[in-house]
């Protein structure tokens, strides 16, 4: 996003203002794979202080059923909200990161809707990665994260040739702030399906989709 796209938005409503991502990213020294999604809803929607808090964000239910055949296997019983302690605890123990892609951001109707979202500042993927040294894979939650990640390339590829959902490609990370050898390092990036209900698919088959993932990193 450029700094005229910024500044047009800002423009829009003296109301708007840049929002600071709220959570601290996940990252286990031993994870391989890293999600990445964008922000978060509105803090009125959190159903916890964690990563996808709406209770009605449907990413734990599909942690849950890929890795324990149970969609209630990270939700505090009785309750609708999930545990995020048992979700950061699995994410340590089975090497799966998570970090945004955004780290500042202007939400230009008031919602989380990735349509609507400036992107002020993405995130330092230099400064992540150096955390995560053995990640080798990151996968996206939607196409806006994609279309974040890919612009940080040295030489993003045309919108056209961004990988549609549940397709992949090859993600040279260039390092930006860090003297590295080699100056490339060679990632996979993943586009998975968005985990939010307003995403045309049933939940069964983003099961699958995510468990067809997590089988060839391995995981499973």
């Amino acid at each position: 996003m450029s700094h005229t796209e910024i500044d047009a938005a800002l423009s829009k409503d003296d109301a708007l203002e840049v929002e600071t991502h709220p959570f601290a990213p996940v990252l286990p020294a031993n994870a391989t794979v890293m999600m990445m999604g964008t922000f978060p809803p509105t803090a009125d929607k959190w159903a916890m202080r964690f990563h996808y808090p709406n209770f009605y964000n449907d990413m734990w239910r599909i942690y849950g059923g890929v890795f324990f055949d149970d969609i209630d296997y990270f939700r505090v019983e009785g309750e609708k909200r999930f545990d995020p302690e048992r979700i950061r605890d699995f994410m340590f123990d089975r090497g799966i990161a998570s970090c945004p892609t955004v780290k500042q951001a202007i939400r230009e109707t008031g919602n989380a809707s990735d349509k609507h979202l400036t992107v002020v500042t993405p995130v330092d993927l230099d400064n992540i990665l150096l955390q995560v040294p053995k990640v080798k894979t990151l996968f996206t939650t939607g196409g806006k994260a994609t279309e974040v990640l890919l612009s940080l390339l040295a030489e993003p590829p045309a919108k056209s040739k961004h990988p549609k959902t549940n397709q992949s490609m090859q993600y040279p990370y260039r390092w930006q702030h860090h003297d590295k050898d080699p100056a490339v390092k060679e990632l996979t990036l993943y586009r998975l399906p968005s985990t939010s209900r307003a995403y045309p698919l049933a939940l069964d088959k983003k099961i699958a989709a995510y468990k067809a993932f997590f089988e060839k990193m391995g995981k499973l």
